[in-house]
């Protein structure tokens, strides 16, 4: 879950994330991600150069920039409170995650000023002319690639106004994301099972290509098999295989190759341990060959779901139709039968 903030100086983004870190989110700043840029190329962090800098950086780097260096930093089982999301294409990029919301926090421009002479931070505008002169530069400036503060707050998915006490603060927070906590999404079982397939897959030292398997029954995992040579056999990255160790062209000598498929380590892995495999579903990184499609249909598994096609797929979608086993291709292109 990503929970993005914006809104003007000193409206309380702060405040909202220390109170979002306190129930277990991660910090991340966008501001701090400029800072980073501004330390790469030497230059001193002041306001006056975030804004100034923020601007180059989005125009040569492209004006997601901050985002997409904040989103690359995240892991996927983590939460994140993500602070001072300042233009529309941040918005934008933070968006294309399913479980984000923007949150703009707001406050009147004099609560705000007051704010402001009271933390009394070196770089703040010290008189009411100067808060008005670089709150205009943030908030619409004529350059699209400058701070965009109002445009953002308008795509913001939540508005809470900070007027008032922490305690007020606090209890807005609790009303208004409560419904968003409780809607977030988590992965089908189809993505769940072929995830951790991708992981197995890493376990494979095949120095021509990592696939994986992985046997499921009342959605339970029940075996995993990754591409390699036979038990006892030495591995292919210690020269076990005669066809990967002459690194040659794909599709050619298949007759020298050691390597057991993944969907064929997967079945007799269950095998060796006397499981049963009636009823079952293969979810597998690679749809399997004709060799492994014979095996599948002798075992009773009766559900294939895999992400990229085998170049012999088309007799492997026919052996299947008339065994009656069930093919179905969980790629990027979305669900469909095979």
């Amino acid at each position: 879950m990503i929970i993005g903030l914006t809104g003007r100086n000193a409206a309380g983004k702060g405040t909202v994330a220390a109170w979002l870190e306190r129930i277990g989110f991660v910090y991340l700043s966008l501001s701090d991600e400029l800072r980073s840029l501004l330390r790469e190329h030497d230059i001193p962090i002041t306001r006056e150069n975030l804004i100034r800098y923020g601007v180059e950086f989005r125009r040569r780097l492209g004006p997601g920039i901050l985002a997409e260096r904040a989103l690359r930093r995240m892991d996927p089982e983590k939460n994140y409170a993500v602070d001072s999301i300042r233009h529309p294409r941040e918005v934008e990029v933070l968006r294309s995650q399913s479980d984000f919301c923007l949150v703009a926090v707001v406050a009147r421009p004099e609560v705000r000023f007051e704010r402001l002479r009271r933390r009394g931070r070196e770089n703040d505008p010290q008189t009411w002319e100067e808060f008005e002169r670089i709150e205009q530069a943030e908030v619409a400036h004529p350059d699209p690639m400058a701070q965009q503060i109002a445009a953002c707050e308008a795509m913001a998915d939540v508005v809470v106004e900070n007027n008032d006490t922490i305690e007020a603060l606090y209890e807005r927070l609790r009303e208004v994301l409560l419904p968003f906590f409780l809607r977030q999404t988590r992965p089908e079982w189809d993505d769940y099972f072929l995830h951790i397939a991708k992981v197995v897959a890493l376990r494979s030292n095949c120095l021509k290509r990592k696939v994986a398997a992985i046997v499921v029954k009342d959605r339970r995992i029940i075996s995993t098999g990754y591409n390699g040579t036979p038990r006892g056999v030495r591995n292919c990255n210690e020269g076990g295989c005669a066809r990967c160790r002459a690194l040659g062209q794909s599709g050619t000598q298949l007759d020298v190759c050691l390597c057991s498929h993944a969907e064929e380590n997967a079945i007799t892995q269950a095998a060796y341990h006397g499981i049963s495999l009636q009823g079952a579903t293969l979810y597998c990184t690679l749809s399997p060959c004709i060799t492994c499609a014979k095996m599948i249909i002798n075992a009773g598994i009766a559900e294939v779901v895999y992400e990229s096609p085998y170049p012999l797929e088309s007799a492997v979608v026919a052996l299947f139709r008339e065994a009656g086993v069930r093919l179905r291709v969980l790629g990027r292109e979305g669900r469909r039968e095979a």
